[in-house]
């Protein structure tokens, strides 16, 4: 099964994507399942589970963090009770990694060789402990970026996700998680990444977009 683990809607303030529109074209797509990680806020996403329920798509639900070494995708928390900082951006990425852990949850570097800024983690990747996966795949990188995040995951033996990291309609699955096991709840979703029952990959029939040299 195909799930789009990485999109977002109006309600991570930065777009103005419908959810209804969201969960209508990942059915269009023949997506199985989304999974919505709206930026800073496990409890901003709650509206959209209604919504998906009565189209009859799988929707879950998980947070995108924003540390002081990049943004970090959390799944299996159960409110914003996670975020003992007090603020919602430069939280800091190993104390992040271990308030998720603690709570039952996972973590998986978003994008991470996508250059922003100085919040970026980069190569640091390689040396980063307690995370459960990586996101090898997201629909808003250049290929480029994706390739050295396939690498990451290899070189630490970890599994991949996918996700189109959507922000309009049109990005909506670009990229997913193809899952080797049944996903019906964030418990089956969690417990067959542990396993590594799931590959990051370019939804079929999209084709990445590859840098090009400047004018």
């Amino acid at each position: 099964m195909w799930i789009d683990t990485h999109c977002h809607t109006k309600h991570s303030y930065d777009n103005w994507l419908e959810p209804l529109d969201l969960i209508r074209r990942a059915k269009t797509l023949g997506l199985d399942g989304i999974v919505v990680t709206e930026h800073y806020s496990y409890e901003a996403s709650k509206p959209v589970e209604a919504i998906a329920r009565d189209e009859g798509l799988l929707l879950l639900r998980g947070v995108e963090i924003a540390t002081d070494k990049g943004h970090m995708l959390a799944y299996g928390v159960e409110d914003d009770g996670w975020n003992i900082w007090g603020r919602d951006i430069w939280l800091p990425l190993p104390a992040v990694i271990e308030r998720i852990v603690e709570l039952g949850a996972i973590c998986v570097p978003a994008h991470p060789f996508r250059e922003v800024g100085v919040c970026s983690l980069l190569e640091d990747i390689l040396d980063l402990q307690g995370i459960a996966a990586v996101e090898t795949h997201n629909g808003s990188n250049y290929e480029t970026d994706n390739e050295l995040a396939i690498q990451a995951a290899r070189h630490m033996h970890l599994p991949s996700l996918g996700g189109s990291d959507c922000h309009k309609s049109s990005a909506v699955g670009r990229c997913a998680t193809q899952f080797l096991q049944p996903v019906t709840d964030m418990v089956s979703f969690i417990a067959a990444i542990r396993v590594g029952a799931c590959q990051g990959s370019y939804y079929p029939g999209y084709r990445p977009a590859v840098p090009t040299a400047p004018d």
